[in-house]
């Protein structure tokens, strides 16, 4: 009797649950495996690229899910479920597969962009080159992001049927429907466009130093539809994307970032402009944020009490050219004062006595 029960088990177990329990078995080997060789892959690339702060845990849930969903359409064959509970488990499996895939390849698209941005990092803030490397990745990244999304949207709509005949029928009808769809996203597809334009005629950069709105910043981040720009006092002021396509503005470092700067002073007329030119040229040969290109003293303009002077200096980047700029202005000032305080702009009032009147 007992053996009899014991039989009567393990047919059954043997015919409806041994297979999905060695199913179970298998994929839970199969993935703590892959996961351990993924591990081993993962250390083996830090090991090798050992300058780049790369975070390689992106890829850890978004390949474990891909990992875990290969056995499930293999479980679900031998569950004993009804068929339309079949189907249904069956359906979303699919759609997770789709979701899941669409999202590794993100990840995977994000962490090539941070491999590259950590090779180029230390040459981004001075190298033309690697600035326009650095947009074309970031903007590249983002515009196959929503391409990837469009698919996994348009893939997992078409494996219900009802979406699919529906979309069947609408295809009949695409052009009046896309004219109505231009008309209504207009402005959001202005915007998209001109993220592309950017991308590909690149008049900014990332890293590039800019004038918008009289603001002075750097360009920290180019999305398709807006630029955030770092501000010097680390504002973040966000600009839409078509700014830069339709409106005026300045790219201080778009082909290198060297630049001139002046420095204006107004003297007596009794000054003498060889003295302070000298004494500039002193001043610029003592500090290391002059790039010992340019420097050079103009008397620029007159007035009815002083003289205008332009001192023209020259500096490797926009921050360097600041700093070098106050440090001139703020020596010569101190200069003037401490051994010719003569030339010091001086206001010379003439009063004019009025005449007694003659008594009648």
């Amino acid at each position: 009797m007992l053996m009899d029960t014991i039989m009567r088990l393990w047919n059954l177990l043997q015919g409806t649950y041994l297979i999905p329990l060695a199913i179970i078995l298998s994929t839970i080997v199969f993935y703590l495996v892959a996961n351990w060789l993924f591990k081993i892959v993962i250390k083996v690339i830090r090991s090798r690229i050992k300058h780049t702060r790369v975070s390689y845990e992106l890829m850890v849930w978004p390949f474990r899910i891909l990992v875990s969903l290969i056995a499930l359409p293999l479980l679900l064959h031998y569950i004993p479920l009804t068929p339309a509970a079949k189907e249904f488990f069956k359906h979303t499996v699919l759609i997770c597969s789709i979701i899941g895939f669409v999202w590794f390849i993100m990840r995977l698209l994000r962490l090539f962009e941070q491999v590259i941005l950590q090779h180029y990092s230390a040459k981004v803030k001075e190298n033309e080159s690697a600035r326009k490397i650095a947009t074309h990745v970031s903007l590249a990244r983002k515009i196959l992001n929503m391409v990837l999304v469009l698919i996994a949207v348009s893939g997992v709509l078409m494996t219900f049927d009802t979406v699919r005949q529906v979309g069947l029928s609408i295809l009949a009808s695409a052009g009046i429907a896309g004219v109505i769809l231009g008309f209504a996203a207009q402005k959001s597809l202005t915007t998209l466009i001109s993220g592309i334009q950017i991308a590909i005629t690149q008049p900014i950069s990332i890293g590039d130093v800019v004038v918008v709105e009289k603001e002075w910043g750097r360009i920290e981040d180019i999305s398709l539809t807006y630029v955030v720009v770092k501000l010097w006092d680390q504002r973040s002021l966000i600009v839409p994307i078509t700014w830069f396509i339709d409106r005026p503005f300045q790219n201080w470092s778009r082909t290198s970032p060297e630049l001139l700067g002046t420095v204006m002073l107004y003297l007596d007329y009794g000054m003498q402009p060889e003295i302070i030119r000298q004494e500039l040229e002193q001043i610029v040969s003592l500090t290391p944020l002059w790039d010992k290109r340019v420097v050079k003293m103009h008397v620029t303009n007159t007035s009815d009490n002083s003289i205008e002077l332009r001192a023209l200096v020259s500096a490797a980047n926009s921050s360097d050219l600041w700093e070098l700029r106050c440090l001139v202005r703020e020596q010569l000032i101190e200069f003037i004062k401490r051994n010719y305080p003569g030339w010091l702009p001086k206001v010379t009032m003439a009063m004019e006595q009025n005449k007694p009147s003659d008594k009648v």
